[in-house]
């Protein structure tokens, strides 16, 4: 397969019915390229550390606060991501005591069907899909939030992606429509930070309880290193994968009863008990009023003593709602995703967690 040249030579190139008028190549820079060109810092990489030993302790159980992923749905103004960046790492260190808390920076976006795919691949919002100019942006924002002292979290879509910025994530996520696909399985099982697996579009805890017990064993896989060639990559697994309960369509899956459930499952495979409860998508029918609303209901059942609760996701960013993508005048810090709770509502409902985290330990400790 050709990797470089127009598209009148590509297409002769290739063999018979491989092109067929349905692809295209267009070359791009290496994972080494783009690390050569924006390098991890020192004080990236010592944000980068502390936050992955910080959701690792916190997932464990071994540090009893509370990880809090939040953020934006989706980043598609860099702007925007860095004001809100800003604000979050002043709060979280105003709620360090009780929150371990951990930014949304997702730079690709999922479909069902169709729709804007992501800063990564479509960095002008208009269809270009200039993706050497999406993945500079994303390696240069995770660096500025980084050097801010947060730790990032983001969703690991294309397998390619984590060559030119998983040295910047904390914490990562396989989602819904990808849980139960071999490649992203195995793309886990070499990564270097903890990695949520969310319950299956159907609702299906199951089938996370299996990505996790497949990505915390060794694989060999095709992938590419620094200089862009394909290579064997070995794994040796990821002991830090976890259940994400994010409801489904008309079925939440964040009550007692479901995490009561949840952990049976995890129990019965022989893996830690330990899950991350989602807060919006299914959870809260893609209401971003709503969310408030589960998040409140989620850190009742904290402060009355659950443990096996080690986290929350939230989209929060710093106007609520959501605007059409395109539109004339752009409202500043508004997700053209899903719908997101607004700042106010997100510090609220922050410092309620913070709350509960409180009581749950007072609790625990009248129990030891």
């Amino acid at each position: 397969m050709p990797t470089e040249g127009n598209l009148d030579s590509a297409v002769a190139q290739c063999p018979p019915g491989y092109i067929g008028g349905q692809y295209r190549t267009h070359l791009a820079s290496t994972p080494g390229e783009i690390l050569g060109e924006l390098p991890l810092t020192e004080a990236a990489a010592r944000s980068v550390s502390a936050g992955r030993l910080t959701t690792r302790r916190a997932l464990s159980g071994d540090d009893d606060r509370l990880l809090v992923v939040v953020g934006p749905c989706s980043i598609h103004d860099v702007n925007a991501g860095l004001a809100y960046a800003k604000s979050l790492g002043d709060l979280a260190g105003d709620l360090g005591d009780d929150l371990a808390i951990v930014m949304r920076v997702y730079v690709e976006k999922p479909r069902t069907t169709v729709g804007w795919t992501g800063l990564l691949t479509d960095p002008a919002l208009d269809g270009s899909l200039d993706i050497g100019r999406g993945l500079r942006m994303a390696r240069t924002l995770m660096l500025e939030v980084a050097e801010m002292g947060l730790p990032i979290a983001t969703e690991w879509l294309s397998p390619s992606a984590p060559a030119y910025l998983a040295d910047l994530i904390s914490w990562g996520a396989i989602g819904a429509r990808t849980v139960e696909s071999q490649v992203h399985r195995q793309l886990a099982s070499g990564l270097p930070m903890p990695v949520g697996m969310k319950n299956g579009s159907t609702g299906s805890v199951g089938v996370a309880v299996d990505a996790i017990r497949s990505a915390a064993s060794p694989h060999a896989y095709l992938g590419i290193n620094r200089d862009g060639r394909p290579v064997t990559l070995r794994t040796t697994g990821n002991p830090d994968c976890h259940v994400v309960l994010r409801g489904s369509s008309g079925r939440p899956n964040y009550r007692a009863e479901h995490v009561r459930e949840a952990a049976r499952l995890l129990s019965v495979a022989s893996l830690p008990t330990g899950l991350v409860i989602d807060a919006s998508h299914g959870n809260s029918g893609k209401d971003h009023e709503q969310q408030a609303v589960v998040a409140r209901e989620i850190g009742a059942q904290i402060a009355a003593g659950d443990t096996d609760i080690r986290g929350v996701m939230l989209e929060g960013f710093l106007v609520p709602g959501r605007q059409e993508l395109g539109s004339d005048e752009p409202t500043f810090g508004q997700s053209v995703t899903d719908a997101c709770m607004g700042w106010d509502a997100t510090v609220s409902v922050l410092q309620d967690l913070a709350a509960a985290t409180r009581r749950r330990r007072a609790a625990t400790a009248t129990t030891r």
